[in-house]
């Protein structure tokens, strides 16, 4: 066994433990649902904005960088329509099939298993490619939800909500700090050193809390398996040649940008479904709910088996 095979092998594992300890810990009732909820608001309240805020500190933003935004926002916005269309033929029992072919779980998913396999010092990469993606789910995810539980939503609500997000206020403060050029000044002055440690303290917990937390809400179940299997089918036989052509045509060959901005987008572009449907949704039907769950919970599992695999590809990013 060579040295790489030896340092995959340590790079994956660790990953698979956290997931099967969260899981261990919901069979054996280690920990209550309860315990989770509280996890969960640690993680999305402050220890993810605090990755999101040192993250995009780091990143110097070059005019690329919005075609990428637009890109990833349109392609949001189209597999929504994809979704719309597919509907009656394939799901038309389901409300929700097409909020379950478009977004992606990054917060509680895709920027841990990036950050545990690459390293937390690459997280700016995967941050640029999910931007466009964030404006998508608060701005048009987030209302047509809102709007399919209780009607139309009023904007200057929504547009409240998104500036109130711990998440997009540690994106923002991130950007701000960056084009002002205080990467190092923060970490130097007096006070604001110590609250960049504190962060970086915070962002250690990030990972193992969010990969504990994805193991312990792993519930499949046998109802309904037939068309979860189908939304997964659908959505990776058309995300998987996709993300090959936006990797090959836009970020590889018209913008030249490193190829650590292809693993972000491809590792994006393989996660499951937002986790906020099921926070969002109409609870009249315990069949829908049952579906949307266990699809998410199906997909979550493909996904990181998919990263496994690509990540024995590509276990560096250059």
């Amino acid at each position: 066994m060579n040295a790489q095979t030896i340092e995959i092998i340590n790079r994956v594992l660790p990953i698979l433990l956290l997931l099967f300890l969260g899981f261990w810990l919901r069979r054996t009732h280690f920990i209550s649902e309860e315990v989770i909820d509280g996890l969960k608001k640690i993680v999305v309240n402050i220890a993810l904005p605090a990755v999101l805020f040192t993250s995009f500190l780091q990143v110097e933003f070059q005019p690329s960088f919005f075609v990428v935004f637009i890109v990833i926002f349109l392609m949001c916005v189209l597999l929504y329509g994809v979704g719309i269309a597919l509907r009656p033929r394939v799901a038309p029992n389901h409300d929700y099939f097409p909020f379950l072919m478009t977004g992606f779980e990054m917060g509680m998913l895709g920027f841990s298993l990036f950050g545990s396999a690459y390293g937390m010092a690459n997280l700016p990469f995967i941050a640029v490619i999910a931007l466009g993606h964030e404006i998508f789910i608060w701005f048009v995810f987030l209302p047509l939800l809102l709007a399919k539980r209780d009607g139309i939503q009023r904007p200057f609500e929504l547009l409240k909500s998104f500036f109130k997000s711990p998440v997009i206020i540690g994106i923002l403060a991130g950007i701000v700090g960056s084009a002002l050029g205080l990467q190092a000044a923060l970490y130097e002055w007096p006070v604001t050193g110590g609250i960049m440690t504190t962060m970086n303290f915070l962002a250690s917990l990030t990972i193992p809390l969010i990969l504990i937390v994805v193991g312990y809400g792993i519930k499949l179940e046998r109802a309904d398996a037939g068309d979860t299997s189908r939304v997964v089918a659908i959505r990776l036989a058309i995300l998987l040649p996709l993300a090959l052509l936006i990797n090959g045509i836009i970020i590889r060959g018209l913008l030249h940008l490193p190829p650590a901005y292809e693993a972000a987008l491809f590792v994006l572009m393989i996660m499951p479904p937002p986790f906020i449907i099921p926070l969002f949704m109409r609870k009249d039907s315990s069949t829908e709910v049952r579906y949307v769950n266990n699809t998410l919970a199906l997909y979550s599992l493909v996904s990181i088996v998919i990263f496994a695999l690509y990540f024995v590809l590509n276990p560096t990013i250059g």
